[in-house]
């Protein structure tokens, strides 16, 4: 996906987040711990300021100041946030930047922001009941992005271990493979692209649901999703 599609999805996805702060910033949100709105808020915002800093100032020692708590304030705050990475990020990919993996550039915060705040607009919208569905695209990007940087990034920092087998994901929707591990799949995993990416992100859907399919090794399949692959 190339920088303008990126730039222009990640305003779209902030948007959608900054809509659900007008709900209650106490619901609880289902996959991200003991965390309320408020919380997952001020982590989203704060890793916008963060990833800015990550271009602006070529590190990634950056800290925010914990997000406002009143609602108005919070999403003034948050908008704030919202607008500083877009300017931070409104630039030729190739740019250097400080990044946690390779590469080591603007466009790799163009993708990652896009993936990271994707995945929180539909966990601030499922938080207050009304889950909207994920651009088929996007989606697509973010599943290669689980297996091209997440996974990787997680054996680097010693918290996985490479997979022994490989699996195979296909979407049912976008007509979209991926081949994670070594050698031939000794399973395949399908289903629409949404259903994927949020199963690797440990959301929705239980990887035994009806709306994913299993043929081949179930369990050894399975054993590579544990990875784990994201954090």
């Amino acid at each position: 996906m190339d920088s303008a599609s990126l730039l222009l999805h990640l305003r779209r996805e902030l948007d959608g987040f900054r809509a659900c702060l007008d709900g209650d910033p106490a619901a609880r949100v289902e996959h991200c711990g003991d965390w309320t709105l408020y919380d997952l808020a001020n982590h989203l915002g704060g890793q916008n300021l963060w990833a800015a800093a990550a271009v602006t100032e070529g590190n990634g020692d950056f800290r925010a100041a914990a997000a406002p708590p009143e609602p108005a304030a919070l999403g003034r705050w948050f908008d704030d946030t919202s607008e500083t990475l877009l300017a931070a990020l409104d630039a030729d990919p190739s740019t250097a930047a400080w990044t946690f993996h390779p590469p080591h550039t603007v466009g790799f915060w163009q993708r990652r922001r896009c993936m990271e705040t994707l995945v929180h607009r539909w966990d601030a919208e499922n938080a207050l009941g009304a889950p909207g569905p994920l651009n088929a695209e996007l989606v697509d990007d973010g599943v290669s992005e689980v297996f091209d940087t997440m996974a990787l990034r997680m054996i680097a920092r010693g918290r996985a271990i490479p997979p022994t087998v490989a699996l195979r994901l296909e979407a049912t929707d976008t007509g979209s493979t991926w081949t994670y591990g070594p050698g031939d799949p000794v399973a395949v995993l399908s289903g629409t692209a949404e259903n994927l990416l949020l199963t690797l992100w440990g959301r929705r859907l239980p990887r035994t649901d009806d709306a994913l399919a299993w043929e081949g090794d179930r369990r050894a399949g399975q054993a590579v999703l544990d990875g784990p692959l994201v954090p």
